[in-house]
């Protein structure tokens, strides 16, 4: 096993496990690397000082905000479903209540989205890129 600090497209900096050097270079390739915040696929190694010898009393410090939207992702994820480019289309049907109501997720231009907020239908912009898309 190997462990390599990773920075995506957006300047999310995290770290990740790999089975081998061989096994990270492969998954690159093949574009099944994405950020653990944002889901961006442009992901790189970054300089990642050596650990020498076990620190047990090492404290980890972690960005309040990354791991905020790291948070928010999974929550997402967990609770609401992934509905793609359909999100407009679904997010009106619930509200005009031709839909039975539920907790959605996915893609919707800035004219539908403006139209949406128009028409008093809730909507938010979520700071990450559903995974979904990006398979």
């Amino acid at each position: 096993m190997i462990r390599y600090a990773l920075k995506c497209e957006e300047g999310h900096e995290f770290e990740s496990w790999f089975q081998s050097a061989s096994a990270f270079d492969s998954l690159a390739k093949s574009g099944h690397l994405s950020c653990a915040v944002c889901g961006a696929t442009q992901v790189e190694k970054t300089l990642m000082t050596p650990r020498v010898g076990a620190d047990k009393d090492r404290a980890v410090i972690v960005d309040p905000k990354v791991e905020a939207l790291a948070k928010m992702r999974r929550d997402v994820e967990e609770n609401a479903t992934y509905v793609g480019g359909e999100f407009a289309e679904k997010a009106r049907e619930m509200h005009e209540g031709t839909s039975p109501e539920g907790a959605i997720y996915g893609e919707a231009s800035a004219a539908e989205t403006r139209a949406l907020i128009e028409d008093g239908v809730p909507v938010m912009p979520l700071p990450f890129k559903p995974k979904q898309k990006l398979q």
